[in-house]
């Protein structure tokens, strides 16, 4: 039997609490990517370098894995594969591979990865696809989900098996995804407001600008003045071109020299800028400090805040697991090897090693110590 050749579907399941689907009528899309939706995320990440840092610290702390085979001979060649497989047109490796499916799974809430086969049907390569390039829609049921290649969801994948879709925080009754980033387009583009302005102010008060007024005395004729005003006018703009030495600009009346703007204060911006960062921080599940804020902050709450964050991250490897373990069989089933794998992740930092190795010992020293009250009573 060809490993990729159709399948007849079972016939789906009936849902009770369905209420969008008809019996016997294909039923409405539930997936409907707006592209405009995932522009506006991408530039996100493209105008608030603080989300794009985040987002990235978050790929890299996800951590290395390996894949385990039930085969032991077939170990070796498994781990070849894993390290060799080539990913998309210069990437080696499926932690490459899992890396820019994770960031897409973060910035769109939705990441679509594709086993490449050769015509013999063995893995030639894994290819990360657009967001938008497959379409989700429901079946006879809603439990039975189909995979389009277009937005309407009117063309079926020919070989659904090979697409890996993993959807991030979905709604109930819905295939969309729920990006990182969703709820912060207010508060970014309050933070580019901020930046916007700040750059106006200093462009208006950082280049000084001034304001020369000539009073001419009582009684002097119209002519004179206006060809005094001229003089003026032209010494003063020689003195300020002349920038290679400095100049003295002297004039004969009562002449006056104020610089424009320098009455009026900047506004102090730290605090609303401190409080749309709040925001985004909370909303990334970063901790500030690992963001380069250096916010107060002990050394107490930091060691909580890693822990939260090793949290997210634990969550984050359940939805990566399958796609891993998907790919990992794919490639043994081709192989004609046993395809029972499993995925073991590495721990998330130094942190956690020591901290199991002091576990460890304590658990040693307390068992070593009941032994001893044991012999001895």
């Amino acid at each position: 039997m060809r490993l990729f050749s159709k399948r007849n579907r079972p016939r789906s399941p009936g849902v009770q609490t369905c209420t969008t689907a008809d019996r016997g009528i294909i039923p409405p899309l539930t997936s409907c990517e707006h592209p405009a939706q995932l522009r506006l995320y991408r530039e996100l990440r493209e105008n608030v370098p603080v989300i794009d840092a985040a987002i990235m610290k978050l790929v890299r702390l996800l951590g290395d894995f390996t894949v385990k085979c039930a085969d032991e001979t077939a170990q070796g060649a498994l781990d070849r594969f894993m390290a060799q497989v080539p990913v998309g047109g210069t990437g080696t490796g499926i932690y490459t591979f899992i890396c820019t499916y994770f960031d897409q799974l973060l910035t769109c809430g939705k990441a679509v990865g594709e086993i490449v086969p050769y015509e013999d049907g063995t893995v030639a390569a894994l290819y990360n696809a657009p967001a938008d390039a497959v379409t989700l829609r429901t079946g006879d049921s809603p439990v039975d989900i189909r995979l389009c290649r277009n937005p309407l969801g009117t063309q079926e994948l020919e070989h659904p098996e090979l697409v890996c879709v993993t959807l991030l925080n979905p709604q109930p009754g819905t295939l969309n995804g729920t990006s990182v980033l969703s709820g912060l387009p207010f508060v970014s583009d309050l933070l580019m407001k901020i930046f916007r302005c700040v750059g106006q102010n200093f462009e208006r008060a950082g280049n000084v600008r001034f304001a020369v007024t000539y009073n001419p005395p009582a009684g002097a004729g119209a002519v004179n003045a206006r060809q005094r005003v001229k003089e003026i006018a032209e010494e003063w703009s020689r003195a300020m071109r002349d920038k290679s030495r400095v100049c003295d600009f002297i004039s004969v009346g009562d002449v006056s020299i104020r610089a424009i703007g320098a009455d009026s204060q900047i506004i102090d911006c730290d605090i609303p800028i401190r409080h749309v960062l709040e925001q985004i921080v909370a909303k990334l599940s970063i901790p500030p400090f690992l963001l380069g804020l250096s916010w107060s902050s002990t050394e107490r709450m930091s060691a909580q805040q890693a822990d939260i964050l090793t949290s997210e991250l634990e969550y984050y490897r359940s939805l990566l697991t399958p796609v891993i373990e998907r790919i990992a069989r794919t490639y043994l089933t081709t192989a004609q090897l046993d395809p029972q794998v499993s995925v073991l992740w590495s721990n998330i930092s130094l942190q956690d090693e020591t901290e199991l190795a002091a576990a460890r010992l304590d658990n040693a020293r307390a068992a070593q110590l009941e032994q001893g009250l044991e012999v001895n009573g």
